[in-house]
């Protein structure tokens, strides 16, 4: 999840990411920190691409929480962590939202 600043606050993003193309599978936007945006991006990319072997997130409760952890177990998918405060441990994201960031949001101050 990474925060988009808008005129009157924040807006949040979430997306599922394949680290082997860098491809974003699936994003959803919410204007609250809760797990469910997190939910619906998981299960539209399982839906659209598949299940993978193994899912990789960082320790934010969206992530760590039933609901998430939950969607994982019942579809057999092995859950991986990243270390606490190890943002290295998901460069792929952090370039992500860099990008994201720099080339678009911040060049354009949205209302």
């Amino acid at each position: 999840i990474t925060y988009i600043p808008m005129a009157s606050g924040f807006v949040y993003l979430a997306v599922v990411l394949d680290w082997a193309t860098r491809r974003v599978l699936s994003w959803r936007l919410s204007i609250t920190m809760e797990a469910s945006f997190c939910v619906e991006a998981l299960e539209d990319a399982l839906a659209r691409h598949g299940k993978p072997d193994i899912f990789n997130t960082d320790q934010g409760s969206q992530f760590t929480g039933q609901a998430f952890t939950g969607v994982l177990a019942y579809n057999g998918i092995a859950i991986s962590m990243d270390g606490k405060d190890a943002w290295r441990d998901n460069v792929f994201v952090e370039r992500l939202w860099r990008s994201i960031k720099y080339e678009e949001v911040y060049l354009r101050a949205y209302e």
